[in-house]
């Protein structure tokens, strides 16, 4: 099973999105593993974002991720994180599909409500970056053989 990492941006807590976020991840069957609420510091922000540091847009982009906690999570599925990215929309979010958290709940690049890893790689280096091994929890879902195919579950 896939791991991904989802983040539930500033704007979303500001406008009282998180339990339909995190609905929507559950209704498709993916398995929540991992939750925290948190302050992103600068040397996150700045790890986090490494790829758009040197971008004229940056500095910004930092200050609206450091305008009130985070949300973070960890999902995991059977390709879970194009599971993940197809529910949560393109990243300009008003060209995303509706029904869609994106398409549903925001119109800009910045304040799209959610990150969501892109790649494998990625996952595992976002989900390493915020949590700790001891964070993240195994467990049985009672609903895991409804969700997948028996030669779908690993």
């Amino acid at each position: 099973m896939e791991r991904t990492l989802v983040i539930i941006k500033p704007d979303a807590l500001q406008r009282n999105l998180l339990g339909e976020i995190i609905h929507r991840f559950e209704r498709k069957g993916l398995k929540l593993i991992a939750l925290k609420m948190a302050s992103i510091s600068d040397e996150k922000v700045v790890e986090h974002y490494a790829h758009h540091v040197e971008k004229p847009f940056f500095p910004k982009l930092k200050s609206f991720m450091q305008s009130a906690p985070v949300v973070m999570l960890i999902l995991e599925g059977l390709e879970a994180i194009n599971a993940v990215r197809l529910i949560a929309g393109q990243t300009k979010s008003r060209e995303a599909d509706a029904g869609t958290i994106r398409g549903d709940f925001a119109m800009s690049m910045q304040a799209n409500i959610v990150h969501a890893s892109d790649s494998v790689e990625n996952a595992a280096a976002e989900v390493a970056r915020f949590f700790t091994p001891e964070e993240i929890f195994e467990y049985k879902k009672m609903d895991f053989e409804w969700v997948y195919a028996e030669d779908e579950r690993v």
